[in-house]
């Protein structure tokens, strides 16, 4: 719920996109097991899922979609006023059977091949947090925010993913949507990167590969971020 709004409705990418980037990294783990191979296979996903949601829906950012500021009560009434949320849902069921497709195309070929670890940036945060294999793989996809797009930084999002998962909230109906955790992990997020968060403003370019994103992370990239985040 966090992601919804783009980031705790902060109107970057689609809180759906979010969820079906996730959704395809379990099935990179159920297929491929844990590791970079099955990390490149979610990035894969990923990014065939941001290219379909695009065409689908029009846009990617929630800010976009909605045309809704979400931190401006005035905005937000107006937008319920003229059936936002029944569009929300109705994309939402119109997605979904897309998002499923794309998921399975891009794991129609078994022969994905891995560059050397790490393959994912969110991978590596979620390593660094303690997730499990199943979690850490689930995040792979938000890489480079989300298949290398260059939206709002992946490792932030699954950083607030997976703190909400450990934090011992079992009624989801009392999860949310602006939790005061994931608010104080932007505010420490902004304030180490002056404020910027999108992956392209921090990196300075768009990942062109796995290999060249693996390649960025060995050599020492948005490892501060990383560490951050982890805290």
């Amino acid at each position: 719920m966090p992601l919804a709004g783009g980031i705790v409705q902060h109107g970057y990418q689609c809180g759906q996109l979010w969820g079906a980037v996730l959704a395809a990294g379990a099935q990179a783990y159920r297929l491929f097991g844990p590791g970079p191979q099955a990390e490149t296979a979610a990035i894969i996903a990923a990014q065939r899922l941001v290219n379909a949601f695009r065409a689908h829906c029009g846009y990617v950012d929630c800010l976009e979609l909605t045309e809704t500021d979400w931190r401006i009560p005035k905005q937000i009434l107006w937008y319920l006023i003229r059936g936002g949320a029944i569009r929300c849902f109705g994309m939402t069921a119109g997605f979904a059977p897309v998002a499923f497709r794309e998921i399975n195309e891009a794991f129609s070929d078994r022969h994905i091949k891995a560059p050397p670890p790490p393959a994912s940036c969110a991978a590596v945060l979620a390593q660094k947090m303690g997730a499990s294999d199943l979690h850490t793989v689930m995040a792979a996809g938000l890489a480079g925010g989300i298949g290398f797009s260059g939206g709002a930084c992946g490792a932030l999002g699954a950083a607030i993913w997976i703190m909400e998962m450990n934090s011992g909230q079992d009624d989801i109906e009392k999860i949310q949507y602006k939790s005061p955790n994931a608010v104080k992990v932007i505010d420490r997020f902004m304030a180490g990167t002056g404020s910027r968060f999108g992956c392209f403003d921090l990196v300075g370019h768009k990942f062109t590969s796995v290999a060249d994103h693996s390649r960025y992370l060995r050599e020492g990239g948005c490892a501060e971020i990383i560490q951050a985040l982890a805290v």
